[in-house]
Parts: structure tokens; C-alpha cells; sequence
């Protein structure tokens, strides 16, 4: 037996607090042991930039820069050590008390990257935190508009997305399926055509940060004329990956565009794509007929409760009066009971009977970061690749895509 006693291991040390005496900042203190236990430590200004030269600052995660009014005639330091700390990719919290808002912009704008007052407000440094270790978005690559091969024949399956309540998630499913398509297989991927025919409150365009333009609604005023390029023209290519055609920049009625226009968008573009996905308004106009004729499947999403059960009885008696393919729609449940929840799938079981309709898919709730990556104009697939909601889109995107390569060989 060995009779060296083995050392207790020390956390190592991946922040710093830098102030001219750190024993005057009771709240840093207890908000830093709070948050970090005992991994962190503390320089005084001077301290730094000799300590940035050490091995050790290889583990430093960020330094947690501590000011009051005294200390504003060493901005010149402060920021010199900002500027190290930047070129060590070490993050930055300013932690300023009595600060002139100059000598604030001065830091801010040297490159450090969160502001916390002084006395910390309760949570705020934790936050603070949270926000820096955060993953940083994606850059968006967009290009202005694609080019379509001319006689172009490939014949896309068109994939509808109807939402018969608000909020029930009709947007998020038609996005994200089509972004997922668009990368189901890597290099090889399908081509992907997203079209937004909300004429009035379309928000592809916001989940996807593209800008609307007026040449949309020129291309769709005038179909009978449109061609391979006009149609180009009136897209834009998302992520070198798919192509989008956003709503109008003005809100415009749904009765603008007639059946015959609507036939020959999803015609043009289903000659030159392999899936064509469609955002559908949530209001059943005269082309809505069109677009279920044209489908191959269509996507009709509700929540679990009173206003989506009576909407989707409506929905479903106004179709089977006028006679249409009630059995292309695939009704889609948002925020579904999670597997335990066996009350949950109780109700759906029993929304289900009442309504005689087959819930064929269940989407669960992906929370907080569904807002988030349409706040920030990107698919969950950048910014929640590990989202619930996600994977559920992801695994249907790749069967869509399973099952249609198969009908393609078999044919």
C-alpha cells in the first residue's frame, strides 16, 4: 500500500474579478462564490497584464471588471486590458458603480462584452454570466436571388402547412420541415422551395431574417407572364440551402391572387424543386382548394384544447361539403403531453374519437428556445439542435424524405 495520502484536487480557476480592492465588493463576492464556488480568483489592475503572459490564463473563461468614479482616470488601463483579454478570447464583464455613461460607452465599445451595476441587482452577474458562455449565433449567408435551369422538370412533392388556431405552431412546423429537408442528407440534400402564402400576416420572413420586397408582389399580380426568371427574381436563397418566397411587404387581401395564380406558382415551383413547402393563412379562401388539390400532404396543426377541437370539426365539415381529399390532411398536435403524461395522452386519445380524426403526429413543447430562434431568425436546428421539437421535425423530415425516395425507385 502506498503511503503517500492523496491530495485533495482544487477547482481550477476560470474567472477573475479585477478591482481595485475586491474586499469593498461584499455583493461581487458572494454573487462570484454563488455562481462559481471556489473557481475563481481575483487581480488588481495592475496585476493583469502581467497574469495574461502566465500559463495559467490558458483556463480563464471570463474577468469580471470591477469600477467606481476613482477609478475613471485609469480608463486608459482598463481598456488596454479589455483589449488583451479580447486577443485571449477571455469574455469581459464590466461591473461599474457611479460611472459616467462616457467612460461606459469608452469600455463598451473597446470590446467588453456585458454591463452589470453596481450594487448587483439579485440573479443580474448570474445572468450576466449565462449570456457569455452562451453559444454564439451562426452568421446567416444569404445570396439575393437563385438561378433556375430553364425547362426544368422535377416534378417536387408539395408539402402544405395549415394552422387551425393561432398560435398552434403552423409557421415554426413549416420553416423548420422545410430546413430540415434541406439538409436531411448533407451534400446531397434535396433542392427546397418555401413558399409564405399568408398574404397579410406571413412571418417566414422573420423567422428566416429575410427582408420582404415589393417584387414578390409583382410576380404574384402578374403570373400569366411569369417565368423561370421573374420567379427567381422573386425568391431568396436561405443558407446557400433552400429557397424562400416571403409574404408581400405590404399587407395585401387574400382574394388578390386568384386559384389560377396560386396553380401556377406551386406548378413552377414544383418543376424546379424536389419539396415545396407552404406556409397556408389560417383563413380558408377560394385558392385554398388549389393548394389541398395540389398537396401531397397537408399539415394541419392544433393544440390540445376547446377553440383547436371546434376549429377542426369546422374545418373538417367545411371540406367534406364541398367534397374535397379530406384524407391528404395529417393532423399535427403542438405542445403534446410528453410520454409520461398519461393524462395528457388520455385527452388526446379522446380528442380524437370525438372529432373522428387520427392525430397522426404529436409535436412536443420545445419551450423558451422555439421564440428565440425566430427572434433571432434562424432554425432550431442552429440554434436548439438538441430541442424536443427538433429532433420530433427532424425524424419526420427524414421519413418524408425516406418514403419518397423509395415511391422514386419503385417507379
Amino acid at each position: 500500500m502506498s503511503s503517500v495520502m492523496p491530495q485533495p484536487q482544487t477547482a481550477p480557476i476560470v474567472a477573475c474579478t479585477i478591482s481595485r480592492d475586491v474586499q469593498n465588493l461584499d455583493l461581487l463576492i458572494e454573487d462570484m462564490e454563488t455562481v462559481l464556488g471556489e473557481s475563481w480568483g481575483d487581480l488588481g489592475f495592475g496585476e493583469v497584464l502581467a497574469f495574461l503572459r502566465q500559463p495559467e490564463s490558458d483556463a480563464m473563461e471570463f474577468f469580471a471588471l470591477a469600477m467606481d468614479k476613482e477609478d475613471e482616470d485609469n480608463l486608459v488601463l482598463m481598456s488596454e486590458i479589455i483589449t488583451h483579454a479580447k486577443e485571449r478570447n477571455i469574455k469581459v464583464i464590466l461591473i461599474a458603480a457611479d460611472v459616467t455613461p462616457a467612460s461606459l460607452h469608452s469600455l463598451l465599445r473597446n470590446g467588453a462584452d456585458e454591463f452589470v451595476p453596481y450594487p448587483l441587482p439579485e440573479g443580474e452577474l448570474a445572468q450576466a454570466i449565462e449570456r457569455i458562455r452562451a453559444p454564439e449565433i451562426p452568421v446567416v449567408t444569404q445570396q439575393a436571388a437563385p438561378i433556375l435551369q430553364s425547362g426544368s422538370q422535377k416534378n417536387g412533392a408539395v408539402l402544405a402547412v395549415h394552422g387551425l388556431a393561432g398560435g398552434t405552431g403552423a409557421t415554426t412546423l413549416a420553416v423548420n420541415l422545410a430546413w430540415e429537408l434541406a439538409t436531411v442528407a448533407g451534400d446531397t440534400s434535396p433542392s427546397v422551395c418555401l413558399l409564405d402564402f399568408d398574404l397579410q400576416f406571413g412571418a417566414v420572413s422573420t423567422f428566416l431574417d429575410l427582408p420582404r420586397r415589393d417584387v414578390v408582389y409583382e410576380m404574384l399580380s402578374d403570373t400569366e407572364s411569369m417565368d423561370e426568371e421573374s420567379f427567381a427574381q422573386s425568391l431568396l436563397t436561405y443558407q446557400c440551402k433552400m429557397e424562400v418566397l416571403t409574404a408581400p411587404a405590404d399587407m395585401l387581401p387574400l382574394d388578390l391572387i386568384s386559384p389560377e395564380d396560386i396553380g401556377r406558382v406551386i406548378a413552377m415551383a414544383r418543376s424546379h424543386f424536389d419539396y415545396v413547402v407552404i406556409d397556408m393563412p389560417s383563413t380558408l379562401v377560394q385558392w385554398s382548394e388549389t393548394v389541398l388539390q395540389e398537396a401531397h400532404v397537408y399539415f394541419a396543426t392544433l393544440e390540445l384544447d376547446m377553440r383547436s377541437a371546434q376549429n377542426t370539426l369546422r374545418f373538417k365539415r367545411a371540406l367534406q361539403s364541398e367534397e374535397l381529399p379530406v384524407e391528404k390532411l395529417r393532423y399535427a398536435v403542438n405542445r403534446a403531453p410528453k410520454f409520461t403524461d398519461l393524462s395528457g395522452k388520455t385527452r388526446i386519445k379522446r380528442m380524437s374519437e370525438n372529432l373522428d380524426i387520427s392525430i397522426e403526429l404529436q409535436l412536443p413543447d420545445g419551450g423558451k428556445p422555439v421564440s428565440q430562434g425566430g427572434d433571432h431568425g434562424l432554425p432550431l436546428a442552429m440554434t436548439a439542435p438538441k430541442n424536443p421539437l427538433r429532433k420530433e421535425i427532424a425524424k419526420l423530415a427524414a421519413s418524408i424524405h425516406q418514403l419518397n425516395d423509395d415511391q422514386a425507385k419503385a417507379a
